[in-house]
């Protein structure tokens, strides 16, 4: 396949929700008024817990759920009244949902033949397709005789071959092993690169979400709750609940108060912690969650200016890093150590200091939820 035969389209949602009668508990949301506005060619990532409304919401983008609240458009086209196989859309499924009894050639021709293409057209972009994903000269094999990635290739493949406006992806790595899944998020993030195919992408793990999106949506009990890039929300999560699910987080209770050289800071752990980042509307005193990432923490030389004093609780070695935690002022802190080389390790019960990191000091307003 050389090129897209249709150009990518944004995508709009617009307030939508979807309800569902409980048995016990009655009516319940899976999505309430959630809100999005895709770019044409964006790779848009829905994360967040099982049960947050992530699928629900990308069943209502592909038309196999209608919503009872809000709307659906394509570049400004309501869709939201249209049936899944009038919205050209490719949907690439979590258990990947191949015809066992065809052929890897017949399971991507499927959707041609569907929409009546003829023999030599369809062949041609069947066989464009697989050499595209990697399986030229897998044409007649059988799904039982493949690998869970080359499957996962496979149900890629009669995704795009249909030239989609807009590309579906429902936990699609979810069933593969962890280093397959390294290779194979790299190869969907590629190939929507090179084709440029507007995306939306469902996940429930945050760092496959930051390796492939242009932007994430975090989701929680039906609703978005953050939407931004990977560093955005990372960096600036809008929320503890964000900041514990993007990434690794210490969580510490702490006092807004100024430093003794009159910066704004934290009182925590035992002493006044600079914060640049403090949140607008804050005053003295008034309680606060300091966030700390575990990168943001070293291990110090004795006497440096602004550490502080900890123990080491444990230590694990994992080739390029090292892993702490530290009892520190009442609390278990992580921190983590990135090895350029061979590197002595920290051993348990050894008494330290943490330099933190300012630059990387995050605030919340109130207490811990």
């Amino acid at each position: 396949m050389t090129a897209m035969a249709t150009a990518s389209v944004g995508v709009q949602v617009d307030g939508i929700s979807k309800r569902y009668l409980h048995r016990v508990k009655g009516e319940i949301y899976a999505a309430r008024d959630v809100r999005l506005d895709v770019l044409p060619g964006e790779f848009l990532t829905l994360l967040g817990p099982s049960g947050c409304g992530k699928t629900t919401t990308l069943r209502m983008i592909a038309g196999f759920e209608k919503p009872d609240a809000g709307r659906v458009r394509f570049d400004g086209q309501d869709v939201t009244d249209l049936p899944a196989n009038q919205r050209n859309i490719g949907f690439v499924f979590q258990n990947y949902a191949l015809f066992p009894h065809l052929s890897v050639f017949e399971n991507v021709a499927y959707g041609l033949r569907v929409r009546g293409l003829p023999a030599d057209v369809a062949a041609r972009r069947v066989d464009d397709v697989l050499a595209l994903v990697g399986l030229a000269g897998y044409e007649q094999q059988f799904s039982a005789q493949l690998s869970g990635g080359e499957q996962q290739r496979v149900a890629l493949a009669r995704a795009i071959v249909i030239e989609p406006r807009v590309l579906l992806f429902d936990e699609p790595l979810s069933n593969l092993d962890a280093k397959l899944r390294v290779q194979m998020r790299q190869e969907i993030r590629a190939l929507q690169r090179r084709l440029g195919i507007t995306t939306v992408y469902v996940t429930h793990d945050q760092e496959e979400a930051m390796a492939v999106s242009d932007r994430i949506v975090v989701m929680d009990h039906g609703s978005v709750v953050q939407q931004g890039t990977a560093e955005d929300l990372y960096y600036r999560p809008a929320s503890q609940f964000v900041a514990g699910f993007i990434g690794r987080v210490n969580l510490i209770a702490g006092t807004a108060m100024k430093t003794p050289d009159g910066r704004p800071g934290v009182a925590a752990l035992g002493t006044v912690i600079a914060a640049a980042n403090l949140p607008a509307g804050l005053a003295l005193g008034d309680a606060v969650q300091l966030l700390l990432r575990p990168e943001a923490l070293t291990i110090a030389r004795d006497g440096e200016p602004v550490a502080l004093r900890a123990t080491v609780v444990s230590c694990t070695f994992l080739g390029e890093k090292i892993e702490y935690l530290l009892r520190c002022g009442g609390e278990i802190l992580q921190s983590v150590r990135y090895n350029a080389g061979p590197a002595e390790v920290v051993p348990e019960g050894a008494e330290v200091w943490l330099r933190v990191a300012e630059e990387s000091v995050n605030v919340l307003p109130g207490k811990r939820a």
